[in-house]
């Protein structure tokens, strides 16, 4: 999966970035270096999903895709 990042300097220091694509998905950093490594959690943990909470039907099934 690929996905556009939008990457600001932040006015106190360092930088943040939003992920349009993700609705509300956003994270900060002191270093470009350390943004970026946010970023991929951001990410991961704005698109986890904890199966403990869904309900599912009884015919309905689960299935993970890659993108």
């Amino acid at each position: 999966m690929k996905l556009k990042v939008i990457i600001h300097t932040a006015k106190e220091a360092g930088f943040w970035a939003e992920v349009p694509a993700i609705p509300g998905c956003a994270t900060q950093g002191d270093t470009f270096e350390e943004l970026l490594q946010n970023i991929y959690e951001a990410v991961e943990g704005c698109l986890s999903v904890d199966e403990a909470d869904l309900n599912l039907d009884n015919d309905a099934q689960l299935l993970e895709i890659a993108v």
